[in-house]
């Protein structure tokens, strides 16, 4: 088992559960040498949404890291073709912990959050990927570089969905529920069912909650 002196990499999402935005995974590197940058740093969900912003930042600026983020649009034409979110989640996990390896090679032990099925992440991974110890472990934001990997996913999240409203001149909520079905009714009065794939994900059910159809194909 490892101490918090192991260099590690940690990955997580942000966006899985949100009708509105991109899917955005994140890949972050913590050595022993970055610690005393990252006080304050937990998992996400602990935090507000200035406090993610702000510690993105330091996060950036202190640590090796790389991101992929899947908008919308490009989110439901993969979707379309793999129909496993599961699935989807392991490319991206595996795309991002690769990229981050080309920033720090040396680098043998990477943490993730518990997948549902974690040789599929596995089996993602390519030549330099497969090298490494893979970890997948219940509430992985322990981890301070799972936590890490978390801010800077969601801080991603966060300037996309806001990205997205000001391009449609619209308040996008997170995540889904009552608000989020109110917004997606607006946004169909005001731009209509073809440019919904363009700030949503279709094959959530709030789709056909609020009027959009089966648009997923």
């Amino acid at each position: 088992m490892y101490d918090l002196s192991t260099p590690r990499i940690g990955v997580d999402e942000s966006g899985k559960g949100d009708f509105f935005g991109p899917l955005v995974i994140a890949a972050c590197y913590v050595g022993p040498e970055h610690l005393a940058e990252l006080e304050g740093v937990r998992d996400s969900k602990q935090l507000t949404d200035p406090q993610a912003l702000r510690l993105a930042g330091i996060i950036r600026r202190t640590c090796p890291h790389a991101m992929i983020t899947i908008g919308p649009a490009k989110y439901n034409e993969l979707y379309a073709r793999i129909l496993n979110l599961n699935r989807l989640l392991a490319w991206g996990h595996a795309q991002a912990i690769e990229n981050c390896l080309e920033k720090v090679p040396n680098c043998g032990l990477v943490i993730s959050d518990q997948f549902a099925d974690p040789k599929g992440l596995r089996s993602k991974l390519k030549e330099r990927g497969r090298g490494v110890e893979l970890v997948s472990m219940v509430r992985g934001e322990r981890d301070i570089a799972v936590a890490a990997a978390s801010i800077l996913a969601r801080a991603e999240f966060l300037t996309r969905l806001n990205a997205l409203g000001e391009r449609f001149a619209m308040t996008l909520p997170k995540g889904a529920g009552p608000p989020v079905d109110a917004a997606g009714r607006r946004f169909l009065a005001t731009h209509g069912a073809d440019q919904l794939k363009e700030v949503a994900k279709l094959h959530f059910k709030t789709t056909q909650k609020i009027g959009a159809g089966p648009l997923l194909s």
